[in-house]
């Protein structure tokens, strides 16, 4: 008898503060850039090694965007950066919004309409897992839509009083299993859940 494919996990990747904000009241990311360290590259490496596809919002892209292209040429970089940077310029990116946009970064591509039927097409397609960073509103619809297997929630030690909160407009209950927790030299810690379906 043969064995079934495993179907493509979708993982968030979510930096989030003490008080549950994933980005201060204007979009600031600087209270987490700060606290990332070393050890904390080296392991999100590992997590991204296993996904090839990075599913993006309009926002959360166009930083990305900004960034990383230049990163993995940036002589001054460390061999370990540049790899990080190549998976991020390389992985295919796909890219939801409401509204046509330009897309400069290599492999990319732009969802703009029927986003839950592609996703559910991607899920059993071929290829490794697919990843979200960041992007809360894209994560929101996600999560509405029961679509999100696996989340990694990296809690900073740092509370910012005010800001964008994390699972806002959710109103579905979401179970979830701890799998791993992992602890990292700046405080933050990293907690992997398993969503648990119905």
């Amino acid at each position: 008898m043969q064995k079934q494919a495993c179907m493509r996990k979708i993982i968030v990747s979510m930096n989030i503060t003490l008080d549950g904000f994933m980005a201060g009241p204007g979009g600031e990311l600087d209270w987490h850039l700060e606290k990332w360290t070393e050890d904390m590259a080296e392991w999100f490496g590992m997590q991204l090694s296993n996904a090839d596809t990075l599913l993006l919002g309009h926002y959360t892209y166009d930083a990305m965007a900004a960034y990383w292209p230049a990163r993995s040429v940036e002589i001054a970089a460390n061999r370990g950066d540049i790899a990080f940077a190549d998976m991020m310029n390389n992985y295919t990116k796909i890219v939801f919004s409401r509204k046509n946009m330009p897309l400069q970064w290599q492999n990319s591509t732009l969802v703009t309409k029927n986003v839950y039927k592609t996703l559910a097409s991607l899920k059993q397609g071929p290829g490794k897992n697919m990843m979200v960073l960041g992007s809360g509103k894209l994560v929101e619809s996600l999560v509405s839509n029961a679509l999100i297997d696996e989340y990694i929630l990296w809690l900073h030690p740092v509370i910012l009083g005010s800001g964008r909160t994390f699972f806002t407009g959710i109103n579905n209950h979401v179970h979830l299993q701890l799998n791993k927790i992992k602890t990292f030299r700046s405080g933050v810690i990293a907690f992997c859940y398993t969503v648990l379906k119905d």
